[in-house]
C-alpha cells in the first residue's frame, strides 16, 4: 500500500484496547518499508506526494495560470472552501479549529501545504477533517492523552490487526509499552510541509492550477492581517494604508535628525511586535507552589509546557501575571510578579517573585491562567535616545559626525604611551591585542575584531585598564547581562574599582560578579550605620513605615551616588546605560564589548552620555542582532552600528591569535570568513586528550562529518525543526565520550533548532543509554546562546534533510562559523551532507571534509569513508538574494554585486607605509552584507566635509553654549592630532585621510568606502551600472561559487 496514495482509510475512535485508533478497509502491510522506497527517490524541489505540475513550479515568480473567466465565476463559495486558493473538494480541505477557517492540503506557489502554511504563520494547532470526507468528521488527537497538536501527532500500524493508532511523538510514544506496537514505525502525520495524503487528500493537477493562485507574500500578509481582522480578505490588502513600508535606514544620514526619522519608526515596528507576541501569550498551568523566600518575599513555583518545546521565549526579569478565577465569591485574584529563575536541565520550573507583598493562599488552587505582561522600558530608552541625539549636544562633534556617517579627518590623541600595554591580573598580550590596544587608546572612534578564540575579553579588559589609566572613569556595556559579568569579573581582576550597575528587578538573580553590583556594594559599606540598619528592618519586616522610607530613600539614592561617582569603571547593559540613577553622570569613554550583536538604538542609549572616546568590540562574522519584526529587519534594523562604520571605511583593528581549537579546526573557519589571517596560539599537541576514545576518521585531525539521512518533521511549535534519527546518534556519540571519561560539563551539543534541542534532551532522559542524571550536566543549546562560549568536545546536529533540499537559516554563513568554532579538542558534525551540500558555503565544507577524509557514514562502530557524489551547488538566481549568502533575503555583499573593490584588480599596497602592523588593505566593508538599496544610496550628493575644531574644554568633556561646535582640521593645541601630523606618509592616504582608504589612482576601495563627488557616483554608482552588474551576476554564479 502506498501510504501517500488517494485515502482507503476510515477513522473510528474507540473505548476499548482491541480497537483502537483509526481501522481501515485494506491491511497495512509493508506500510513502512514501501514508504521508505517512496523517499528513496531524489526528486529535486518535487515532493513525493505533490501533484508534478504545481511542484515544478518557479518559488520566486508569482506565476498565474488559472483562466481569469473561471475564478470569476466561483462568487458563492461554500464555507469549507480553502481561504487561500478556494479550493472545496471536502477530501482536500482541513478546518483549522482554533479560528475555524479551511484550507486545502494542496500547495500552489508555496514551498507547503496551505493548511500547514496556516498553522504554522498563525500559531494554531488543531485540526478537523470535513464531514464529507474518506475518513469522515474527525478531529486528530492522540489516543493516549488526547493532545490535539498536529505537529505533534503521527501513526504506528499495529502488527496485530489492521488498524492505526495515532500517538504523539512526546511523550506517548517514547513511554509506549505494547507488544502489538512498533515504536520505531512511527511517523509524522505531516512529512515535507504537507498533511499526509491518504488523511487529506491532495488536490489534482488540473483544480490547483485552475484555483486562484497565492504567492507565500501574500500569505504573510493576510496572516498579519487576520491577528487584526479575522474576516479580512485579499481583497483589503490593496486597501490604502495597509501594510506601508518604513524607510530603509542608510549609510550616511544628513543630520540626528534625519537619523531619529529613519530608526524611530523602525524601533516603533519592533515595539508593537513584540507587544502582541507577548499580550497573545495565555497560558494554562496547573498546580503553583507558594514559598516565603529569604528576602521575605512570597514566590510562585510552576511549570510551563509551552516553554519545553521553544515556543514561548522567557527570561530572567521578565514579569508575568498569575490568574484565578475560580474563588468563592467569583472575584479574580492576580498576582504580578518577576522571573528570578528559568528552566534548565536539572530543573523545569520557573520561580516567579511577586513585586509587592502579597498573602500565599491557603488553599489548594489549581488552573491559574499565566499571562506574560509587556515593558516597554527598553523602546521607551531608544526613543530617548534617539531624540537626545538629535536635540542635545551629548556626543563629541567627532564621534557626532562619524555616526552620521560625514566624511571627517581622522584626528589621534597626544597620549603618552605605556612601554607595555599589559595589566595586573591578566594575562599578557600578544602582538595583535597589543596593537588594538595601543590604537585604540589613541583614537577617538575604534573597532576591534574578535574572531572566535582571539582573547577579545582579555583586550578589551586590558584596554579597559589604560583608558582609566589615561582618561578617568569608563562606562563599559554589552547587549547582554551575561556578556556584561564577564567583562566585569576580568575589569575587576586588575584591581580597579567596578561597580556591576544592573536594573533592579534583576538584583535578586544570582551571578558570579554579585558581589561588584551596586545593592551588594551599598549593603557593604563601610560608615553607613543607619542605612544598613533600614536595609535590616525591611529584610525583617517587608516594609518601613512612610517617614522611615523616606528617610531610607534619601539615604540610599546618597550612598549610591558616593559609590558610583568614585567608581573607575561602570559596567551595565546598553539599555540599563539610561537608567535614572545614571543620568547625572557623563562617561567621556564608553566601551561596548559584542557591539555587532546590538541594534544602532541601542548602542546610541549608552553613547548619548557624553562620549568623546568610543570602542565598540565585536566580530560582523558571527551573528548579529536579533530583531523579531520580519519589516524592521528587512529594513536595516538587524543592522549593528559596527557593520555600518565598517561599510563607511572605518577598518577593524582584527586580533589575529586563536587559542581555543585545535589547528585542524580552526583551519576552514579561517580561510572562509578570515581570509585566512588567523594563527594558532595552541600546538596540535596542546589539543590532544589522553582520554579521547572517539575514532576519529583521522586520528591527528579531530573533526568529523557523520553523513546521515534522517528525516526532518516540524516540531511541536510548528515553527522549528527536528531529526529523530541525527537525536538517536547524537546520543550514541555522548555516550561514547561519558563512556571514555569525559565530564558532562566538557560536552557541548548545538543544534541550530529549538524542536531538536528539545527533542534531545528529552531522549536522552527517556531513552539514553547511561543514568539519566549523566545526561543532565551536558549542556544543549542552540547556537546563538553558544556564541561567546567553549567546550571540549561538540557534538553538532544540522536537523535539516528534505525532498526540496532548503536548509533555512542554515544558510546564514555567521551561524555557521558559531557553530565550527566553539570546540578546543574535537568536532563532530552530523547531517545530511547531500541536502546541506546544495548550498554553496556547506558545499566548500563537505568538499574539504571529504578530500581531508572527515565525511564518513554507516554505524557508529563500522564508520567508513563517504563516496557520496555531491551534487552540483544550486544555481543562484534568486534574484532578491543572489549571493544566497545571508539569512536576509535583500542583503548583498560588493563580491556578489561585482563592483566596488571588486570591478577591477586592485594595485597592491605596502601594508608597512601605513606604520600599522593590523593593516590589511583588501576592504573589510565588501565581505559584508548589506541592504541592497545602500548601494544606489552612493548616487547622493555627499555631505561636505565639517571643519573639525575640538577646543581643550571639549576635550575635557565640558559643554559650550550655542549648541553643536563646528571642526576645523586644523590642529590646535587641545590633544589631537592627524595623520599627517603623526607621521603617516599621505601620499597612501586619500584626500579624506581615512586609515582604510586607498588613493584613487590605486585602486577603486576609496571612491566605495569613502566619500567621493557627485560626478564619480553618477559615473560609477549608477542604477543601470548597479542593475548591469546584477545581470553578469546570475549569469556568472554556477562558476563563481563551483
Amino acid at each position: 500500500m502506498d501510504p501517500y496514495a488517494p485515502s482507503q482509510f476510515s477513522l473510528n475512535f474507540v473505548d476499548n484496547e482491541d480497537d483502537m485508533g483509526m481501522t481501515q478497509t485494506n491491511p497495512l502491510s509493508n506500510l513502512i518499508t514501501q514508504q521508505d522506497n517512496a523517499y528513496a527517490n531524489d526528486l529535486f524541489l518535487t515532493n513525493y506526494s505533490q501533484p508534478s505540475a504545481p511542484a515544478a513550479l518557479d518559488m520566486d515568480k508569482e506565476l498565474y495560470f488559472h483562466d481569469e473567466d473561471d475564478v470569476g465565476e466561483q462568487t458563492n463559495l461554500p464555507a469549507h472552501a480553502c481561504r487561500y486558493c478556494s479550493i472545496f473538494d471536502p477530501s482536500t480541505v482541513a478546518k483549522c479549529l482554533t479560528c475555524q477557517k479551511w484550507f486545502c492540503n494542496g500547495r500552489g506557489l508555496t514551498t507547503g501545504s496551505h493548511i500547514i502554511n496556516h498553522l504554522v504563520r498563525s500559531g494554531h494547532k488543531e485540526i478537523a477533517l470535513h464531514e464529507d470526507s474518506p475518513l469522515g468528521e474527525t478531529v486528530l488527537e492522540c489516543y493516549h492523552c488526547a493532545s490535539r497538536n498536529v505537529f505533534l501527532l503521527g501513526y504506528i500500524p499495529s502488527r496485530a490487526d489492521s488498524v492505526i493508532v495515532i500517538l504523539c511523538r512526546m511523550p506517548c510514544v517514547m513511554q509506549a509499552k505494547n507488544e502489538n506496537w512498533n515504536i520505531e514505525d512511527w511517523q509524522s502525520l505531516i512529512q515535507e510541509r504537507s498533511l499526509l495524503p491518504w488523511l487529506v487528500k491532495i488536490p489534482e493537477e488540473q483544480e490547483q492550477l485552475r484555483a486562484k493562485q497565492t504567492t507565500s507574500a501574500q500569505i504573510v500578509r493576510i496572516e498579519e492581517l487576520w491577528k487584526e481582522q479575522p474576516d479580512a480578505t485579499f481583497e483589503d490588502l490593496d486597501r490604502p494604508g495597509i501594510d506601508m513600508d518604513p524607510d530603509r535606514v542608510q549609510l550616511r544620514y544628513e543630520d540626528a535628525f534625519h537619523y531619529k526619522r529613519v530608526f524611530m519608526p523602525l524601533v516603533h515596528l519592533e515595539a508593537d511586535y513584540d507587544k502582541k507576541c507577548k499580550e497573545s501569550m495565555s497560558v494554562p498551568i496547573g498546580q503553583v507552589r507558594w514559598n516565603i523566600g529569604l528576602n521575605k518575599k512570597v514566590t510562585a513555583t510552576f511549570h510551563l509546557p509551552e516553554f519545553r518545546d521553544g515556543s514561548t521565549k522567557l527570561m530572567i526579569g521578565d514579569q508575568l501575571t498569575l490568574k484565578h478565577h475560580q474563588t468563592l465569591d467569583g472575584s479574580e485574584v492576580t498576582f504580578k510578579g518577576r522571573i528570578v529563575k528559568v528552566p534548565d536541565n536539572h530543573n523545569d520550573e520557573f520561580v516567579l517573585e511577586m513585586n509587592t507583598n502579597v498573602q500565599i493562599p491557603t488553599d489548594r488552587r489549581t488552573n491559574f491562567i499565566c499571562e506574560f505582561v509587556w515593558n516597554s522600558t527598553s523602546f521607551d530608552r531608544m526613543y530617548s535616545a534617539l531624540d537626545r541625539l538629535a536635540t542635545h549636544d551629548c556626543v563629541s562633534q567627532y564621534i557626532y559626525h562619524k555616526l552620521m556617517g560625514h566624511e571627517v579627518d581622522d584626528i589621534m590623541f597626544k597620549i603618552n604611551l605605556p612601554k607595555r600595554f599589559n595589566a595586573p591580573g591578566l594575562p599578557e598580550l600578544n602582538h595583535s591585542q597589543a596593537n588594538a590596544v595601543k590604537a585604540a587608546l589613541q583614537r577617538p572612534l575604534s573597532l576591534i575584531q574578535g574572531p572566535p578564540g582571539t582573547g577579545k575579553t582579555v583586550t578589551s579588559a586590558t584596554l579597559v585598564y589604560h583608558l582609566v589609566k589615561h582618561v578617568g572613569q569608563v562606562l563599559v556595556c554589552a547587549p547582554s547581562n551575561i556578556a556584561v559579568d564577564q567583562l566585569a569579573e576580568k575589569i575587576h581582576k586588575t584591581g580597579l574599582k567596578v561597580v556591576r550597575f544592573c536594573a533592579k528587578g534583576r538584583e535578586a538573580v544570582d551571578s558570579s560578579v554579585a558581589f561588584l553590583s551596586l545593592h551588594n556594594q551599598l549593603r557593604a559599606l563601610h560608615g553607613a550605620n543607619e542605612l544598613q540598619k533600614f536595609i535590616e528592618l525591611k529584610e525583617t519586616f517587608g516594609e518601613l513605615s512612610k517617614t522611615d522610607e523616606n528617610r531610607f530613600l534619601r539615604l540610599k539614592d546618597a550612598k549610591e551616588k558616593e559609590l558610583l561617582s568614585k567608581a573607575d569603571v561602570i559596567c551595565c547593559t546598553c539599555i540599563t546605560a539610561a537608567d535614572r540613577r545614571l543620568s547625572s553622570l557623563e562617561f567621556r569613554c564608553v566601551l561596548i564589548d559584542e557591539s555587532t550583536q546590538s541594534t544602532e538604538p541601542e548602542v546610541i542609549v549608552s553613547v548619548v552620555k557624553g562620549v568623546r572616546q568610543l570602542v565598540l568590540v565585536g566580530d560582523h562574522c558571527q551573528l548579529g542582532p536579533v530583531v523579531l519584526c520580519k519589516k524592521a529587519a528587512s529594513a536595516g534594523l538587524s543592522q549593528s552600528l559596527f557593520e555600518r562604520l565598517v561599510l563607511l571605511g572605518n577598518r577593524p583593528l582584527r586580533l589575529q591569535v586563536q587559542y581555543r581549537m585545535h589547528p585542524a579546526l580552526s583551519a576552514f573557519p579561517s580561510n572562509v570568513f578570515y581570509e585566512g589571517s588567523l594563527q594558532n596560539g595552541v600546538s596540535e599537541v596542546e589539543r590532544q586528550l589522553s582520554n579521547m576514545d572517539f575514532a576519529f576518521p583521522v586520528p591527528t585531525k579531530p573533526m568529523t562529518f557523520w553523513n546521515t539521512t534522517g528525516q526532518e518533521e516540524l516540531s511541536s511549535s510548528g515553527t522549528s525543526y527536528l531529526n529523530r534519527v541525527e537525536a538517536v546518534n547524537v546520543e550514541k556519540i555522548a555516550t561514547r565520550f561519558l563512556q571514555a571519561g569525559f565530564r558532562p560539563e566538557q560536552i557541548g551539543i548545538i543544534t541550530p533548532y529549538e524542536g531538536q534541542r528539545a527533542y534531545i534532551v528529552s531522549y536522552m532522559q527517556t531513552q539514553g543509554t547511561l543514568h539519566s542524571k549523566l545526561y543532565l550536566d551536558m549542556e544543549i543549546a542552540n547556537v546563538d546562546a553558544f556564541q561567546g562560549r567553549e567546550k571540549d568536545i561538540i557534538i553538532m546536529t544540522a536537523v535539516r534533510s528534505n525532498e526540496a533540499g532548503g536548509i533555512g537559516f542554515l544558510n546564514d554563513p555567521r551561524r555557521l562559523n558559531v557553530a565550527l568554532t566553539r570546540a578546543k579538542y574535537g568536532l563532530i558534525i552530523i547531517g545530511n551532507a547531500k541536502v546541506l551540500s546544495r548550498q554553496p558555503l556547506w558545499h566548500q565544507m563537505l568538499v574539504m571534509c571529504k578530500e581531508n577524509g572527515y565525511l564518513v557514514e554507516g554505524p557508529l562502530n563500522n564508520l567508513k569513508p563517504s563516496q557520496i557524489v555531491f551534487p552540483k551547488p544550486r544555481p543562484l538566481t534568486n534574484p532578491n538574494n543572489p549571493g544566497a549568502r545571508f539569512m536576509n533575503n535583500a542583503m548583498y555583499t560588493m563580491q556578489e554585486m561585482m563592483i566596488g573593490p571588486y570591478e577591477k584588480d586592485r594595485i597592491h599596497v605596502d601594508v608597512k607605509t601605513f606604520n600599522d602592523p593590523q593593516g590589511i588593505l583588501t576592504s573589510d566593508s565588501s565581505r559584508l552584507p548589506v541592504p541592497v538599496h545602500m548601494f544606489p544610496s552612493f548616487q547622493e550628493v555627499m555631505q561636505p566635509r565639517p571643519a573639525v575644531t575640538q577646543s581643550a574644554d571639549r576635550r575635557k568633556g565640558k559643554k559650550k553654549k550655542g549648541g553643536r561646535q563646528r571642526i576645523s582640521a586644523e590642529l590646535v593645541n587641545d590633544g589631537f592630532a592627524s595623520q599627517a601630523s603623526q607621521g603617516y606618509g599621505t601620499s597612501q592616504l586619500s584626500q579624506n585621510g581615512n586609515w582604510s582608504q586607498i588613493t584613487d589612482n590605486n585602486s577603486q576601495i576609496g571612491n566605495w568606502s569613502q566619500g567621493f563627488s557627485q560626478s564619480q557616483a553618477d559615473k560609477e554608482l549608477s542604477q543601470q551600472h548597479i542593475e548591469s552588474q546584477m545581470e553578469n551576476l546570475l549569469l556568472s554564479q554556477d562558476t563563481r561559487f563551483n
